[in-house]
């Protein structure tokens, strides 16, 4: 239902090019809101697994807001033991539990990529039309209304297109200008996948992590249908990498390790298709708007993986738009400058705490390895331990 204060929004015809959670949490804010909604996505149909991401802060509100708590309460992956292991698999030193539950504080949950997707199609589907295997092949604008041209030739119009095709957005080719003016390279790899079978050689309810100079190789078996590996390191050569396949780059780039890292290898070998794999990239733009055209995800910033908050920015963009455009529905080019002002700091400060975070997934030297397992044995002291779990939580609110 739909009142008075979605004026902005209720009867707007709204193209949105994506449906992953950035491109579904803003179909299902604004369909709900009155508008009529077309979602397109390029894959042939919905896409699972991906890695773990964590919901707190301002995602964890905005997934409250969309009413979407209680279908991940379900698929809540919850805390776990981590361990860090040295590269054979013995375990170094163990963070407890509650350490990191504490950390997160209550309102926070963790859940697959894919299963936050999952929930959010099911919201979504029976309000919006969803069509895959399509995408935009051209885009027209004038002040009243915006024109895209689909794959199949297809001409829609509307009154605003939301472009939330990720990293490399054909979208955001076509209207702001090539890829490279506004990618920004780290020099490293990730790759995410769901395990089919329980890894082997990693306790139930417990994480493995091993952090070498160049590299991170991590395994977490929470049991059947709940257990995944996630991997980055630094490449001279990431293009190369990437033409090489998962199979083939991460098996060169961490065969050596032991624990559970063998047997996820094993399973990516017989599942590729499921990964996650890719360069680590930022997107850097001086506005994620043009018209009645605007980037939403990592389409408009990318904060990377090495963030950790990307699927609670797509979420709180979403909803930040639904509102904005509430507001100023009737002129949506001032909507739309009203939705971005205050959410570039919190997108400069992500995009900042990656950067430094590379030293954390890719430690240059094995004196910061050991700099980095020096200061996680601190945290554990019990004084230490308090002072930074406040901290995190004053961080994450």
């Amino acid at each position: 239902m739909t009142g008075d204060a979605d004026r902005g929004v209720r009867g707007k015809r709204v193209i949105v090019v994506g449906a992953g959670i950035a491109g579904l949490a803003t179909a299902l804010r604004l369909a709900r809101s009155g508008a009529d909604v077309l979602v397109i996505e390029r894959a042939p149909h919905r896409r699972g697994g991906g890695y773990m991401v964590n919901l707190l802060g301002p995602g964890y509100t905005a997934a409250e807001r969309l009413g979407l708590l209680p279908a991940l309460a379900d698929k809540d992956l919850g805390p776990f033991t981590s361990i860090l292991v040295k590269a054979d698999g013995r375990e170094k030193f163990t963070v407890p539990t509650a350490i990191a539950q504490a950390a997160l504080g209550p309102r926070a949950i963790s859940v697959f990529r894919g299963d936050l997707e999952s929930v959010l199609y099911e919201a979504v589907r029976d309000i919006a039309e969803i069509r895959f295997g399509t995408t935009v092949r051209a885009v027209a604008q004038d002040p009243g209304e915006v024109r895209a041209t689909l794959s199949d030739g297809t001409p829609e119009r509307a009154d605003l297109l939301v472009a939330a095709d990720g990293l490399h957005s054909g979208v955001r080719e076509i209207v702001f200008g090539p890829e490279a003016d506004f990618r920004v390279d780290f020099g490293h790899l990730v790759a995410a996948f769901p395990l089919q079978r329980v890894p082997g050689d990693v306790a139930v309810g417990s994480g493995t992590t091993f952090i070498g100079p160049g590299r991170t190789a991590a395994v977490v078996n929470l049991g059947p249908g709940r257990s995944s590996a996630f991997f980055a390191y630094r490449s001279p050569d990431p293009l190369s990498e990437l033409a090489s396949g998962p199979v083939r780059a991460l098996t060169a780039a961490f065969a050596d390790l032991g624990g559970g890292v063998p047997d996820a290898l094993a399973q990516l070998e017989a599942e590729s298709a499921r990964a996650y794999f890719d360069s680590v990239s930022q997107i850097v733009m001086d506005r994620w708007s043009h018209g009645r055209v605007v980037l939403l995800g990592d389409a408009a910033w990318c904060v990377t993986l090495f963030a950790g908050a990307g699927a609670a920015l797509a979420l709180a963009g979403a909803d930040q738009l639904g509102t904005a455009l509430r507001e100023h529905g009737d002129d949506i080019p001032a909507a739309l400058a009203r939705w971005e002002a205050p959410l570039r700091p919190e997108v400069h400060q992500r995009q900042a705490l990656a950067r430094r975070g590379m030293a954390q997934y890719a430690p240059p030297s094995r004196a910061h390895v050991w700099v980095r397992d020096l200061t996680i044995r601190a945290i554990l002291l019990p004084g230490i331990r308090g002072l930074v779990q406040r901290r995190i939580q004053r961080a994450n609110q």
